[in-house]
């Protein structure tokens, strides 16, 4: 509930600025949580529910932006990244390649992973460990990386 209210006063704030992008990304962001919230599993959201809407919506803007890439039309693919970068402050940071890598190498260690068979328990376990902080391609590939010397 706190990030729904949070969204609502960066929208009143991305219309007094009249900044169009803001405005476009935080009422998108707005929509997914109450199509969540009326899904039928309840009415409140938990943290990790609005993590992963917020990934989503991310990850959406940056499909959206290789498909207009694609098609040779930048602008469009600049104000889809933008939009993203918008979405994206409301997540934590997000881990680099090497906090990432030391997070993973703990799990395995942890965990006492010794091969590829074991890689579903690694990324289970630190998919939920690392939520909102990466995204789960960047773990398996990772986990993938450390477990297939």
């Amino acid at each position: 509930m706190i990030l729904e209210n949070k969204i609502m006063e960066d929208i009143k704030a991305a219309m007094k600025a009249k900044d169009k992008t803001a405005l476009e990304a935080l009422r998108a962001v707005k929509s997914a949580i109450l199509l969540a919230k009326t899904s039928g599993k309840g009415t409140e959201l938990s943290e990790a529910d609005e993590l992963a809407i917020l990934q989503k919506q991310v990850k959406l803007r940056h499909e959206a932006a290789e498909q207009f890439e694609a098609q040779n039309r930048p602008e469009m693919a600049q104000n889809e990244l933008n939009q993203a970068k918008v979405i994206e402050r409301f997540l934590p940071q997000q881990l680099d390649a090497d906090e990432l890598k030391s997070e993973i190498v703990a799990i395995i260690q942890e965990i006492g992973a010794k091969d590829i068979k074991d890689m579903g328990k690694v990324i289970g376990l630190a998919n939920s460990r690392l939520a909102g902080k990466t995204d789960g391609k960047s773990v398996a590939e990772m986990v993938k990386k450390q477990l297939n010397p």
